[in-house]
């Protein structure tokens, strides 16, 4: 039976959280960095990072592979997935979701197989907490898929298809549905997909044993027209969800009713400072660990916005937007699960940036340590053993 494929964990995530913090005092962490390999990168990367010192080692590359822009852990810390980012593979209109098996001493990835994402130019790609299945959005083909994991760590071919409709009124960025990101809920009943090219976040009632995504009552949360949503994340205490908003540099926040995986906004607020003329576009959003703080990045301010988080009503304050001069497209970043660390991957000046959280006010402090690498567009930790 599928569900005997791994002990089941439904607090998965919370758990690595947790080993995470346990046994970063005794070594740290592996941090692990997609990139694009249209240049100087040649795959994934890998670091060490020190959480006593915040010193993080220069990376080194763990494994070939084509646009590996977006990463995911197996809650084991036994498995690496990647998408390849790219418009065909096996001579199908597709992209591709990798396995890899991680090797617990140098942090090196050895690939275990690799199956089509049935869509083009998959961008995101998470591990249900169950360490089950994959789940995988593919943009170029407004697509998500359910890719089961075997007992090996290899992926099986998708167990869930589910081909979006429509588009947006950008006629030039939602000319059709762009799948941008997938995630799942903290029980792990439903799945959320925000679509930059339908305006919406899409909601899916998921069963883990078969790998099924089907549509939910209600179907979907709206976000403002033209707003393009792009990146998804929860409180850590259940009750909210936050949307970064590409196309108008917005966070959309949501209150959410886990009974009937619903979304109803509560607040839009701006990623930009008021004085901002330019052109911008966001991309990463995340909660700090302790759940005070929301953080997204900004592409064109080149800069990380902080906002508080109202424990009581899920709201957002914005606190600052940090930009350092020179560092350009800051794609994504991470927090560390202790909360003490964000590093940032700024893409188109081929660098990563590790900042000092101040745990009382949320703010960032680059702490000097800047590394040079090709195109990063994504950063994930994992605990050393």
């Amino acid at each position: 039976m599928k569900n005997s494929r791994f002990p089941k964990i439904i607090c998965a995530i919370p758990l690595l959280s947790l080993l995470a913090v346990a046994f970063a005092g005794e070594g740290g962490y592996f941090v692990y960095f997609g990139t694009y390999t249209n240049g100087a990168s040649k795959g994934i990367y890998v670091s060490r990072f020190d959480l006593a010192s915040g010193h993080l080692a220069p990376p080194e590359l763990a494994a070939e592979a084509p646009n590996p822009s977006f990463v995911a852990l197996h809650p084991n810390g036994k498995y690496l997935f990647a998408v390849s980012e790219i418009g065909r593979f096996e001579g199908e209109r597709s992209g591709a979701v990798g396995a890899f098996a991680i090797d617990p001493k140098s942090g090196k990835l050895t690939q275990l197989n690799r199956v089509a994402s049935r869509g083009s130019g998959p961008c995101f790609v998470a591990v249900d907490r169950s360490g089950m299945d994959v789940l995988v959005a593919n943009y170029g083909g407004g697509s998500v898929a359910v890719l089961p994991i075997q007992p090996d760590g290899r992926l099986a071919s998708a167990s869930a298809f589910v081909q979006h409709t429509g588009s947006g009124p950008d006629r030039a960025r939602q000319e059709r549905p762009h799948a941008h990101s997938i995630n799942v809920s903290p029980d792990n009943h439903y799945a959320f997909v925000a679509d930059l090219g339908l305006d919406k976040v899409m909601i899916y009632r998921f069963d883990e044993s078969r790998g099924s995504l089907t549509p939910n009552d209600p179907p979907f949360a709206k976000v403002n027209p033209a707003a393009g949503p792009r990146h998804f994340t929860f409180h850590p205490g259940g009750k909210y969800a936050y949307v970064i908003n590409e196309m108008q540099s917005t966070v959309t926040a949501f209150s959410y009713d886990a009974a009937r995986g619903e979304l109803k906004e509560i607040q839009t607020i701006t990623t930009l400072p008021k004085d901002f003329k330019g052109e911008n576009t966001t991309a990463e959003v995340q909660v700090h660990p302790s759940g005070k703080f929301l953080y997204g990045s900004n592409r064109g301010h080149d800069s990380i916005a902080v906002f508080v988080i109202d424990q009581a009503t899920g709201l957002l304050t914005t606190v600052e937007q940090v930009s350092l001069m020179g560092k350009k497209e800051p794609r994504n970043f991470g927090i560390d699960p202790t909360g003490a660390f964000l590093i940032a991957a700024y893409q188109n000046s081929n660098n990563v940036v590790v900042y000092r959280i101040d745990t009382k006010t949320g703010r960032l402090t680059p702490t000097g340590q800047e590394l040079q690498l090709g195109a990063p567009v994504c950063v994930k930790f994992l605990p050393l053993p």
